[in-house]
């Protein structure tokens, strides 16, 4: 059986990405094309969205909360900037996405700081001294009808993030006659203070940010504006007990770059989004946000994520990802993957470290994730005939650039069981489905599907193919 799918490539000036129909092998599991959740261009009129079937747009209102030390559900590591002042090459970014399922439609809210210790473009006099670095602060928004939009800036003076707790902003242009916030401030404050910019905190996220004019790969819109509460529901563990490292201990450790952290698996969102002139309202949509630091994004990735579920009593969170991560102190690269789902207030986490975890991905369109430990067994399956979306992510080597694709409109079946002692299926735990999971693939080469292997890459080697 030949496959026919999208594979995603770079120009080797990595500005742009390009759409290719190629045969690519069979995989172990044969692809039946299903129904596309998205089939045909969406208009987006005023919404106003909820939970409740008989709310109105009079009851969206966001109250600001204070950021608060000691807060519940915090999460290892998520509270923490994690730059340290030295020169050495680094970068911080944070994800924040809100589902609105009324709409089918979702925002991720994208942010990246790159090498802070020069707080612009470095002169010919410190490239010599410290190497080539790439610097500045980028905002990003994956939004509704998969339009785009990106602001970016090569200086980072009004960046600030808090080393004690998950707080940060950045001002891109300030109100004239005012100066750029510091630290989190009143949404009030905020809105006299800045012109174009953004802040966030596990509580509170508002922001305003204009196309600049810098993207000629995807449909983009002029400018959004956006404002709304959360309260967390779960953050990486099981409800009312300790919170967890994702990438378990060693990511209080520099090592196996990058590091990921989920900061909050599930929240309730309410509030607004401008979205190139047309206006979301919701309250209690399903929201998350993570973040990730280090050198650069792995050599080769994949990502799904859904907080949006049919057919499940009670609340329902899912993260899985997985790729090419490097081998501390060595020039070698692993793979390692995880899938970890919030159901009903217990968390099941299957990693390398307490199971096994399988995968296969086609270069586009398709994630299968199979993972079991001494109790549980999981599987997802998603699919999308959607073409995605480029978006930016941090390297080592470029910088900010165009290494990834998305979509937030996949496909997914997902379940759990209760793992019997011969090693079989045992009592269906969760048996669910969704149409709006948001699904990654990035990095490369991508000659053809991802499968879970025990190989390891030597970097020299990995330089002398066709990276991204």
């Amino acid at each position: 059986m030949e496959i026919r799918s999208l594979v995603v490539s770079m120009n080797p000036n990595l500005s742009s990405f390009e759409l290719l129909s190629r045969s690519v092998p069979p995989i172990t599991r044969s692809l039946v094309r299903f129904k596309s959740a998205k089939q045909a261009p969406r208009t987006i009129p005023r919404v106003s969205a909820s939970n409740s079937d008989q709310t109105s747009s009079t009851d969206v209102k966001p109250v600001y909360v204070p950021t608060s030390s000691n807060r519940e559900l915090q999460t290892p590591q998520s509270s923490l900037y994690h730059f340290d002042g030295s020169a050495a090459k680094f970068f911080e970014g944070w994800y924040f996405r809100v589902s609105i399922p009324e709409k089918k439609e979702g925002f991720c809210f994208m942010y990246t700081v790159e090498n802070p210790a020069f707080r612009q473009r470095l002169s010919p006099v410190e490239v010599a001294l410290y190497g080539p670095r790439f610097t500045g602060v980028g905002a990003q928004i994956h939004g509704a009808n998969d339009k785009y939009l990106c602001q970016y800036t090569h200086d980072s003076h009004n960046f600030w993030g808090d080393g004690h707790e998950l707080v940060l902003g950045n001002t891109f242009s300030a109100v004239p006659g005012a100066t750029s916030p510091n630290k989190e401030v009143p949404p009030e404050e905020f809105n006299r203070r800045v012109s174009e910019g953004f802040q966030a905190t596990p509580f509170w996220h508002q922001g305003h940010i204009c196309d600049d004019g810098r993207t000629d790969y995807a449909e983009t819109v002029k400018s959004a504006r956006w404002e709304y509460s959360t309260r967390p529901v779960y953050g990486w563990g099981d409800v009312g007990a300790k919170q967890k490292s994702t990438a378990g201990w060693p990511a209080a450790f520099p090592v196996f770059e990058p590091h990921w952290q989920i900061c909050m698996a599930k929240g309730l969102s309410t509030g607004l989004i401008e979205w190139s002139g047309e206006r979301f309202e919701f309250r209690d949509a399903p929201s998350y946000s993570e973040k990730n630091w280090g050198i650069g994004f792995p050599r080769k990735w994949f990502w799904v994520q859904c907080n949006v579920f049919e057919r499940a009593s009670g609340e329902v969170a899912l993260t899985a990802g997985g790729g090419l991560r490097q081998l501390p102190g060595l020039n070698t690269y692993e793979n390692a993957a995880l899938v970890c789902v919030h159901y009903d207030g217990k968390f099941y986490e299957l990693v390398p470290w307490n199971g096994v975890v399988r995968w296969e991905m086609s270069p586009w369109g398709y994630w299968y994730v199979t993972a079991e430990n001494e109790t549980h067994m999981v599987e997802l399956e998603a699919r999308t005939n959607e073409p995605g979306t480029p978006l930016h992510a941090p390297t080592g080597e470029v910088g900010l650039a165009t290494v990834c694709r998305d979509s937030c409109h996949s496909e997914l079946k997902l379940q759990i069981w209760e793992r019997l002692h011969d090693g079989s299926k045992g009592k269906v735990i969760l048996e669910t489905k969704s149409t709006m999971a948001a699904v990654e693939i990035g990095g490369g080469p991508w000659f053809g599907p991802f499968l879970q292997a025990t190989w390891s890459v030597n970097i020299d080697e990995y330089y002398r193919r066709d990276f991204f």
